[in-house]
């Protein structure tokens, strides 16, 4: 095996309007090395062939072959209106891939595409004017094509509906049987769910894996595992590849494995594959490259888990990484970028920029330059490592990119982007005046002045998003976030000045976090939006992760850990008890419907209080503290 022949391939489900990065990572790397290198995204082929008429009727025989004559609603709809879902499901396709624009008219009609449950669900959440239209204040006039995108990932979404009745319980197109691998201490849910008969999506994902390799004839399959919404698909692919042809060394790595699997201990994982690499892949891949053409000897291995005599075994023979300049340039080529799916399932602005355009994905560094949030995986080396490179050679890249893939729109999905590579990289961009669009995550730190912003904004930036997180100082503190509100505020409103969308991820549940909290802090973000400083957000509920600062020492948080007994498999999230006694769960449903109507500009000047279902102690927080902040510094 002087010189194999690699396949990188993406299981089901990541992403479906762009390919997942981590194998055209891969896959460039290897081919700047020499190797064969070649990739396949098995998620977006799944898609394709089960949502295409020949795939409906396969599922129409699915649920005809239920028992029971009374099924639900969305079964009962999909055979009434069969004939037309079979019929407009491959133009339906073909528009979301922008490969026939005109059919916008038709679709936004809402005289085309038969409609089921998920259109109610969907009106149900708008409020109708005096048109009778209950999305004209979310597109108007002119947004026909934004209109008729929604309308079609509604009818995407109501028949992943019919197939999760009928097909598979687990079908979904993010996070396809995530149960099964989050979190998870035992291997015994995957084994049985593997162990049990194929449904029809397993019958199409196995044909599709099963062609992959015999087209590309590969010694090595690479199955990257970003989330846990990936795993169970690419142990069935792993399944498939052992019987159809045993000779293929199958190695498992991904963002999954490198917080989920630390402590492997199980070994009927290596039932599937044969080898699980953690962190970045470039010099494990090339140590394992090394030892099967009998190069290097097994205990020489780096990073790497594999079946020894029946017991799994840890080799690392602690090698350092390939630099992040040496890593090369990520290649898109052999996935099909004209067949991704640009859909609009929210209206939240920052959603749409995740999912309704064909963005390259590309880093500017490697880890993270704060790495000191307590939330966070700061122990772990895609946090903990922070491994830079320099303007030109980062442009040169984005430069390559654009001329392989015609797309001048770049995501860059660092944890947060550093300010000074930024704008270094923004200078080179007008340099070279090469026209892109690009947008990332960042921290709201102060070094992005309004000047900086406006730089930025300058050389393509559309967008950045950026963690507040629990709008507390006093919390922001014990995160050790290093910001405070008012600062926040200003960089933010920065952006905004600059013509540039910002985005918030928030959080609540965060240890110690009181009720009087969590209300001090909606107000804090109903003054964000109410001053312009933010036009999209996302509450999330705090998760403890036993990698992060929080997990390595709760005492230190005021929590104590509620740990599952271990059984060699997966290990990341832990419970935790927090003594303060706070109802997150109530209270978080009334941040998001507070943040749902303040991104629509709906009671921005109304009592925080009003969104909770339970009594709640008045803010503490002064009504005018963001503007007062604003004025203060010459933003108001």
């Amino acid at each position: 095996m002087s010189q194999p022949r690699l396949l990188s391939v993406i299981p089901p489900m990541t992403q479906l309007n762009v390919p997942y990065p981590s194998t055209a990572y891969l896959t460039g790397f290897l081919r700047e090395r020499g190797f064969a290198a070649f990739q396949e995204d098995l998620a977006l082929q799944l898609v394709l062939t089960l949502f295409s008429d020949t795939g409906l009727d396969r599922v129409r025989a699915a649920v005809d072959a239920l028992p029971g004559k009374k099924k639900p609603r969305p079964l009962r709809n999909f055979v009434t209106h069969f004939d037309r879902y079979r019929a407009t499901i491959g133009p339906a396709i073909a528009f979301l891939q922008g490969r026939d624009p005109s059919l916008a008219y038709r679709i936004a009609s809402r005289g085309y595409l038969p409609e089921g449950p998920r259109f109610d669900q969907a009106f149900a959440n708008y409020a109708d004017d005096d048109s009778g239209d209950p999305l004209g204040w979310a597109f108007g006039a002119l947004g026909v094509q934004d209109r008729a995108r929604h309308y079609a990932t509604l009818y995407l979404n109501d028949l992943s509906d019919v197939v999760r009745e009928a097909v598979d319980p687990r079908f979904e197109f993010v996070r396809y049987a995530e149960s099964l691998a989050q979190s998870q201490p035992s291997f015994e849910p995957l084994a049985e769910a593997l162990a049990a008969p194929c449904t029809l999506v397993d019958e199409i994902l196995q044909n599709l894996a099963r062609a992959a390799v015999d087209r590309h004839q590969p010694d090595i399959l690479l199955l990257s595992t970003p989330f846990p919404g990936s795993v169970y698909a690419a142990l069935r692919i792993a399944q498939a590849i052992k019987a159809h042809a045993p000779r293929v060394v199958i190695v498992l790595g991904g963002g999954w494995v490198n917080t989920e699997l630390r402590e492997l201990a199980e070994p009927r994982l290596f039932d599937y594959v044969d080898y699980v690499t953690l962190d970045d892949g470039e010099r494990p891949l090339l140590a394992l490259i090394e030892h099967l053409d009998g190069k290097r000897p097994r205990l020489n291995l780096v990073r790497t888990f594999t079946r020894v005599d029946g017991a799994v075994r840890w080799f690392n023979h602690g090698e350092a990484d390939v630099a992040f300049a040496e890593v090369g340039t990520p290649t898109w080529d052999g996935l099909p970028l004209d067949r991704y799916l640009s859909l609009l399932d929210m209206l939240n602005p920052m959603h749409r920029l995740w999912s309704d355009a064909r963005w390259n994905k590309l880093t500017v560094a490697h880890g993270c330059y704060w790495k000191k949030c307590s939330f966070c995986d700061v122990n772990l080396d895609y946090i903990g490592r922070y491994d830079g490179i320099g303007a030109v050679q980062l442009v040169d890249r984005m430069e390559r990119i654009i001329e392989e893939t015609g797309q001048s729109g770049f995501h860059f999905v660092d944890e947060a982007a550093p300010p000074k590579a930024l704008r270094a990289m923004a200078e080179e961009i007008r340099r070279r005046n090469l026209t892109v669009s690009w947008w990332g995550n960042i921290r709201f730190e102060k070094s992005f002045s309004p000047e900086v912003c406006l730089e930025l904004a300058d050389s393509g930036c559309v967008a950045v998003s950026g963690g507040l997180e629990v709008a507390s100082d006093r919390l922001l503190q014990l995160m050790k976030k290093g910001v405070s509100v008012e600062q926040v505020a200003r960089v933010t409103r920065g952006f905004t000045d600059a013509g540039v969308l910002v985005h918030a991820y928030l959080m609540y549940g965060f240890p110690t976090q009181t009720t009087q909290d969590t209300v001090d802090a909606l107000e804090y973000v109903r003054q964000l939006f109410l001053n312009g400083c933010i036009q999209s957000g996302f509450f999330h509920r705090f998760a403890c992760t036993v990698h992060s600062p929080v997990g390595k020492d709760p005492a230190a948080y005021g929590i104590t850990l509620k740990p599952e007994p271990f059984k060699g498999f997966g290990k990341n999230d832990v419970a935790f008890i927090d003594p303060t006694g706070t109802d997150h769960a109530t209270l978080g449903r009334g941040l998001n419907k507070a943040l749902y109507n303040f991104m629509h500009g709906i009671g921005l000047d109304e009592d925080v209080r009003a969104w909770f279902d339970l009594r709640v102690p008045r803010p503490t927080v002064n009504r005018n503290i963001i503007a007062r902040a604003l004025q203060a510094s010459g933003q108001g």
